[in-house]
């Protein structure tokens, strides 16, 4: 599905496109409240009515997925580049490197300036990783990231387990200080203390300049929680290398073997994210369960929906039309689309703005993912059609190239925009 005049394969377009939009649906509620209450409701706003309803739906259709396809799409488009590179005589490491390090400079400034929930730095991190495995078959990059996705799984279900035995610890008879010490901190990270959320209220609802300090401050823990992501991240990340490779991402496939991914993958994924859902209702969100069941439990339904997912948006989007015009210029700007979601709702929710930083519940929050989904759909094509690259993908590639990159389209370019 490419477009021999722009250069452009269409189908890594839309599915980057469409994926950045399902990300800033769950990445919502991090902009408007407590961390916490990410994966746990109760932590902050509650779990019945509409929120419960608004957290369910994005658990079982969003949350995961959507990380999972965009994580896939940048190891698919890296890939891309780098051969490119390589075809026009360049060096495809210094290439690379360039683009990783400009990158991780943005991602620091985005995680340190405007909000916390940056996942470039780790895509940045994980990107100069991910090089050294370009020149694997489809076979082995695809079982190495099933491997790693699968060390994931372990990861977090090990910790999951030591949760439990530290909740049955706590809970028995005569636990002793430190076993208490133990439990209450990580239970606080799932349901914090009224002392800890006017905590975090008040740091969020501060100054700009008390938001920067604060989050300077916290850059051990983004490094941290780096590494922690890290072998799931490459492993995503080789898959979509195998994805590239073997002309599944790219709409090579035949439309009977599309239908058949998307049919059991989406309907698979659907099952095991229905469970997890019923579980965590069901337990009134056990810690060890939302840990262990979103971040170890869910790992190959999540794999197997996201793969669905593509296949799905491939077979949709066959024909060229205005809608799917649409999407593919979101995907195709999707660095500055993603960035765009922090200008945009940061100042809506933290205190140097609007204020409005826990004080709107999940569903009222939510409200504002639509309007910034058609914000995405209505300034990217229009852009693009008079511009060859999205603003921020324009400074990436400069900067990655030490000197500034032609931006305006040619007159006879918008024709290879428009296909």
């Amino acid at each position: 599905m490419a477009t021999a005049s722009s250069d452009r394969i269409v189908s890594l377009d839309l599915i980057r496109g469409i994926a950045v939009m399902g990300i800033f649906s769950v990445n919502i509620v991090a902009f408007a409240m407590i961390q916490a209450a990410y994966l746990s409701p109760p932590a902050y706003g509650g779990w019945h009515g509409a929120d419960g309803l608004v957290w369910a739906l994005n658990m079982l259709l969003v949350d995961g997925k959507f990380r999972t396809l965009f994580s896939m799409l940048f190891g698919a488009s890296m890939l891309l580049v780098i051969e490119r590179a390589e075809r026009s005589g360049q060096n495809g490491w210094t290439v690379h490197w360039r683009r990783m390090a400009v990158l991780l400079a943005i991602g620091a400034a985005h995680a340190t300036l405007i909000w916390h929930g940056d996942i470039l730095t780790l895509y940045a991190t994980t990107g100069f990783v991910a090089y050294f495995f370009r020149r694997m078959p489809v076979q082995r990059l695809a079982g190495l990231g099933l491997s790693l996705s699968l060390f994931n799984l372990l990861l977090f279900g090990a910790i999951a387990a030591t949760l439990v035995h530290q909740d049955l610890a706590a809970h028995g008879p005569h636990p002793d200080a430190e076993t208490l010490r133990n439990w209450n901190a990580n239970a606080g990270s799932f349901f914090p203390t009224a002392k800890a959320i006017a905590q975090d209220k008040a740091i969020y609802g501060g100054s700009w300049l008390a938001i920067v300090a604060h989050e300077a401050s916290s850059v051990a823990q983004i490094i941290t929680n780096n590494l922690v992501l890290l072998p799931d991240t490459l492993g995503l990340m080789l898959l979509g290398m195998a994805g590239y490779k073997s002309g599944f991402l790219t709409g090579e496939w035949s439309d009977d073997r599309y239908r058949r991914v998307a049919a059991w993958g989406i309907a698979l994924g659907l099952a095991g994210f229905g469970a997890l859902v019923a579980a965590d209702f069901a337990t009134r969100f056990y810690v060890p369960l939302v840990l262990g069941g979103f971040m170890a439990a869910m790992v190959p339904f999540r794999l197997v929906m996201a793969f669905g997912y593509a296949a799905l948006i491939v077979l949709l989007f066959r024909r060229p039309s205005a809608l799917r015009a649409r999407f593919a210029a979101v995907g195709r700007a999707a660095f500055t689309n993603y960035i765009g979601t922090s200008l945009v709702t940061t100042p809506i929710f933290y205190g140097w703005g609007l204020g409005l930083y826990g004080k709107l519940g999940r569903a009222e929050a939510w409200l504002l993912v639509p309007l910034v989904w058609a914000l995405m759909l209505l300034w990217s094509k229009p852009w693009l059609d008079r511009f060859t690259y999205g603003p921020l993908e324009w400074l990436w590639r400069s900067l990655a190239r030490g000197k500034l990159q032609p931006m305006r389209r040619k007159p006879d370019a918008p024709a290879a925009a428009a296909a």
